[in-house]
């Protein structure tokens, strides 16, 4: 986890910020909750157990500075709530998901799925791609094997 704040405190640098303990504090909840896609509600009520004096409004102060800086991805998976999701070190395109639309599990995909389709896309289009996001929306292979035992 050392490793990850030190390489997160770099970036910030990078961009004339500092780690404030504040934001450590956040990122530390990310890094420990990584697979969970946390809401900023769900980040602030982990990160007040370590930092009692932080407020809401500085949680999410700092969710949109590492979003902005590409440090985490500010997902929605169409339930209307705003997900934050830390960027994979190293990784130039936000990561794909599997939403389960039964028990509402989601899964990561780290394979870049879509980079033939960004070649068409600046080719064919003149449009040239910073990111991408891919979500699909189904039923999980657990969900799947209760509707067959039940059927």
């Amino acid at each position: 986890m050392e490793h990850r704040i030190d390489n997160i405190k770099k970036q910030l640098h990078a961009q004339n910020y500092k780690l404030t303990p504040q934001r450590e504090a956040t990122v530390r909840v990310l890094i420990e909750r990584e697979q969970d896609h946390l809401s900023a509600e769900e980040i602030y009520l982990l990160v007040k157990e370590k930092a009692p004096e932080i407020g809401l409004a500085t949680v999410y102060r700092t969710l949109e500075l590492l979003s902005e800086l590409k440090v985490v991805d500010k997902i929605n998976f169409g339930d209307g709530v705003s997900r934050y999701d830390l960027r994979k070190e190293g990784a130039e395109h936000f990561h794909h998901h599997l939403i389960c639309v039964e028990c509402g599990s989601v899964e990561e995909i780290m394979d870049d799925l879509l980079v033939d389709v960004e070649k068409i896309v600046e080719k064919d289009w003149g449009f040239q791609v910073k990111d991408h996001r891919l979500t699909f929306h189904g039923v999980c292979r657990q969900c799947q094997e209760v509707m067959v035992s039940t059927s």
